[in-house]
């Protein structure tokens, strides 16, 4: 018999995660869903197939029936406390809990242990994406833990949420989260550059059009889609955090001068826009370095 799934949080990445699961995941049983604010969870169950979803009022109303519980959140301490009020909801033996946040790898494995000792399993599975790549099913997930518990979490992941699996079976959690910090770095990168090529093209009277279809000739992807964002405006009309990766910098005895410019600019997009925006915002940020305004 197909596993009773539930998931916990519905941030952007959360709600086109859903919308995949209900509408290809072979559910035999409606998909209970789960947030703090139960409105977001009915606005979401009233938009997905008709009786494939359910909402659930607590945390313990998506637990208790569930065998695997997929949760994906903002910070480490919400997700802290997310697991631990799955513990408080009462026995979780055999339960399969499947996080999809973007936490710190030490945060991971902590959270591992302490599920393992209520006689459950974890496994940790952030994505690679931004949110119209949840809502295509085009994710990559990062899964390590038990190959066993993996096996469990895959029929739900490649062809239904996301596009391709990268698994660590038999490792500790925190693996699957060191590639995701240190990945996020690439995209980080990415960004900065793009927004520091776009400033200086409509400074120099080059202009944005004629920079983006280089872009679009050379770099077809990930760089054209930001290149996008950036001229329509997208960056300033939508959170994201290099504070993990300048930790496990610093503490391995490396350095990452380019991340640390990467997350000065998004202190100033948090400060521009009230904790609001996402990465994409540094261009906001490099065009007021540029005596630019923040919005394009």
């Amino acid at each position: 018999m197909a596993p009773q799934l539930a998931w916990i949080g519905l941030g952007n990445m959360g709600r086109g995660m859903c919308k995949n699961l209900v509408e290809k995941g072979n559910l035999s049983q409606p998909l209970l869903i789960y947030n703090r604010t139960t409105k977001r969870a009915e606005d979401l169950s009233a938009k997905l197939l008709e009786g494939k979803s359910k909402v659930a009022n607590t945390i313990a109303e998506a637990v208790k029936p569930s065998d695997i519980i997929f949760s994906c959140v903002g910070r480490d301490a919400d997700i802290t406390e997310t697991l631990d009020a799955c513990l408080a909801a009462g026995d979780v033996t055999g339960k399969l809990f499947v996080d999809c946040s973007t936490i710190h790898p030490d945060t991971s494995n902590e959270l591992s242990k302490k599920m393992i000792a209520a006689g459950a399993y974890f496994v940790a599975s952030p994505v690679f994406g931004a949110p119209a790549m949840a809502d295509a099913g085009q994710l990559i997930f990062v899964m390590a833990g038990p190959t066993e518990q993996i096996e469990r979490v895959k029929p739900f992941t490649k062809g239904v949420m996301g596009r391709q699996d990268i698994e660590f079976g038999g490792q500790e959690p925190g693996k699957a989260l060191l590639l995701k910090v240190i990945g996020n770095t690439f995209v980080l990168n990415m960004v900065e550059m793009l927004s520091e090529g776009h400033v200086i093209a409509e400074k120099t009277g080059l202009g944005s059009d004629n920079l983006h279809k280089f872009i679009e000739a050379l770099f077809p992807g990930p760089y054209t889609a930001y290149s996008n964002r950036m001229m329509s405006g997208d960056y300033h009309k939508r959170e994201e955090d290099a504070g993990h990766a300048l930790n496990l910098a610093e503490s391995s005895g490396a350095k990452m001068p380019a991340v640390e410019v990467a997350q000065k600019h998004l202190q100033d997009v948090k400060d521009h826009s009230k904790e609001k925006g996402d990465i994409a915002g540094i261009y906001g940020a490099v065009r007021q370095d540029g005596g630019l305004k923040f919005e394009n």
